[in-house]
C-alpha cells in the first residue's frame, strides 16, 4: 500500500515521503496515528502544493535575506565605550550589544545570527560576519569610539 508520510516515522520515512508499506503496518499503525495518508490522487496533489508553497517561502525568505545583506554591507553601527592606555576597552563590545544598537536604527536581528567568535575589546572598526540565511552572509561594520 502506497502511503504518503505526514509525520517523520524511526525507520519508515521522513514528511512528505511517499513509499509503499505494508497493508497492515499501514492500515492498524500508521493510519489511526495520523503518521500517513494514503497516496491517492488527491492527496498527491495536495502534497505537490504543498511542497510549492514551502519551496515558495524559502525563495522569499533568501530574497528578503539577500536584500538585508546588501543593506547591512553600506551600514556602520557606531558604539560608544570607555577606553584606557593604548585604546583598549574597559569591558567589551558583546553581539548582545551589537543587536541592540541595530534594533535602535529599526534593524532586527538575532544575536545568534552574528559570528563575533570573540567579544570586541578595543576601539576603531571592526568587521562582523553575519549568517542571515544558509546561503546569505554579510558583513557589518561596527566602529567603537571612545565615551
Amino acid at each position: 500500500m502506497k502511503v504518503i508520510f505526514i509525520k517523520d516515522v524511526k525507520g519508515q520515512g521522513k514528511k512528505g515521503d511517499v513509499k509503499d508499506i505494508s497493508e497492515g503496518y499501514a492500515t492498524n499503525f500508521l493510519l489511526p496515528r495520523g503518521l500517513a495518508r494514503p497516496a491517492t490522487d488527491g492527496n498527491m496533489k495536495t502534497l505537490e502544493n504543498q511542497a510549492a508553497s514551502e519551496q515558495k517561502r524559502k525563495d522569499q525568505e533568501k530574497e528578503d535575506a539577500q536584500n538585508l545583506a546588501k543593506k547591512l554591507e553600506e551600514m556602520t553601527i557606531q558604539l560608544k565605550a570607555k577606553a584606557g592606555e593604548g585604546g583598549r576597552l574597559f569591558g567589551a563590545i558583546t553581539s548582545k550589544q551589537i543587536a541592540e544598537a541595530m534594533s535602535a536604527q529599526n534593524i532586527k536581528i538575532d544575536k545568534r545570527k552574528l559570528e563575533l567568535s570573540e567579544p570586541i575589546r578595543h576601539l576603531g572598526v571592526t568587521q562582523v560576519p553575519l549568517k542571515l540565511h544558509p546561503d546569505v552572509k554579510a558583513t557589518l561594520k561596527i566602529q567603537v569610539t571612545e565615551e
